[in-house]
């Protein structure tokens, strides 16, 4: 057996709609771009949602409409996907990066206040007279930061909040300041982004989404987001607005065509029971792999309504016998499909060789990354591809368990 370190789940309801799009003669932005932004806001209960053709388009069109400028500095956890940081680098600001919580991976705010003293005593590799703007936590995996509490660090500090929910949707978060359910980007951040990769918890192929309640950000995210146009093609060529258009600032190239959102017309109805069915696979998973004593699993909690776009594990140093790459390399070679999530940003050479981002900055991620790695979930996985999956890590392990005891 083969299993895939993913699957998308399509519909023929999915499929159906594409075949229409391309029988409209409408292909780019258009109609069922806005029938899913329309659904989408009402989906997460903004005012406000714009459709890109990504997630790190959605970030760089956020920190643009906020005002972020060369020389300026942006909180960002180092442990994340290259996007989060690099959409400050395209403004010519600085990631002032910070470590993750051992047992969630998310940011960590007591770091984060720590490494703004440590910038003001002159302690990182960045000017310590460098005007620090923003924040952009991250809900590793699609378990969400508390909020609330990203929101009070933010005000002390004089920060805006961008959110990258890349991982986060359908997610959620108890409030305790609000006694309520809070999902990410229910007023949660300035601006709050999404992705729609094909690995997505919802997927348009390729997509994202910014939503908000700020109508000055979201207009100027949407103009920037198609060369700064005065008006997008099908607002000239429907018949329904002015034929002429004037550039009102050098935006970029970030429009979702209609082909796209038509995928995601019919995954936006289904996402709570495409999370459902992630979650379910998530809890077997912990129940089968709760004896494994070389395997830590992943946290839950009663106060979070967890995503599960991945399921990582950690490998147990002290008691695996192979080590994380050599456990990939097994599973891989057994027709298991697994993945790494992620090398943080400092280990790069970029940040390492042109920033000055060293280890000892950041222990905790160096020191978590080197274990992690994510299982197959998706929620089209079978009973008999997740047994697969299971079987093979236990067997793995017990087998070079009993070699190691042998020797």
């Amino acid at each position: 057996m083969e299993v895939p370190f993913f699957r998308p789940s399509i519909t023929e309801a999915e499929i159906e709609e594409v075949i229409a799009c391309l029988r409209s003669g409408w292909l780019t932005t258009g109609p069922r771009v806005r029938q899913f932004e329309t659904a989408f806001a009402q989906a997460v209960g903004t005012q406000y949602a714009v459709a890109v053709n990504s997630c790190t388009a959605a970030l760089h069109l956020a920190v643009e409409a906020l005002g972020l400028r060369p020389g300026q500095v942006v909180l960002v956890p180092t442990y994340t996907f290259a996007a989060t940081a690099e959409v400050v680098r395209y403004l010519g600001a600085i990631p002032l990066l910070v470590d993750c919580d051992p047992l969630t991976f998310n940011l960590d705010l007591n770091d984060a206040a720590a490494k703004l003293r440590h910038l003001r005593e002159g302690k990182l590799p960045i000017d310590r007279r460098a005007e620090v703007v923003g924040i952009i936590p991250v809900h590793v995996a699609g378990l969400m930061l508390d909020m609330d509490e990203v929101d009070d660090f933010a005000r002390q500090y004089g920060l805006w909040v961008v959110e990258d929910g890349a991982h986060a949707f359908p997610a959620a978060y108890w409030s305790i300041r609000l006694g309520r359910w809070r999902r990410a980007g229910q007023q949660t951040a300035a601006v709050t982004c999404f992705s729609f990769y094909a690995n997505k918890t919802i997927t348009t192929g390729e997509g994202g989404m910014a939503v908000t309640d700020n109508p000055n950000l979201a207009n100027r995210i949407r103009q920037m987001s198609l060369h700064g146009l005065s008006q997008d093609a099908w607002g000239r060529y429907n018949g329904n607005g002015p034929w002429d258009y004037q550039i009102l600032a050098p935006g970029y190239k970030y429009n979702l065509t209609d082909l796209a959102a038509a995928i995601g017309i019919h995954q936006l109805p289904r996402a709570e029971e495409l999370r459902k069915r992630r979650e379910s696979l998530a809890y077997r998973y912990r129940e089968e792999l709760a004896g494994l004593e070389a395997v830590e699993l992943p946290p839950t909690a009663p106060d979070r309504v967890h995503a599960w776009h991945l399921f990582i594990i950690r490998i147990n140093p002290g008691k695996s016998p192979l080590n994380r790459n050599e456990l990939i390399a097994a599973l891989r070679r057994s027709g298991v499909g697994c993945s790494v999530h992620w090398r943080p940003l400092h280990l790069h050479p970029y940040y390492r060789d042109k920033l000055g981002w060293q280890p000892e900055h950041l222990p905790v991620a160096t020191a978590v990354w080197e274990r992690v790695l994510s299982l197959p979930l998706y929620p089209d996985m079978t009973p008999e591809e997740q047994d697969f999956v299971i079987s093979r890590l236990r067997s793995l392990l017990a087998t070079q368990s009993s070699l190691r005891a042998a020797a």
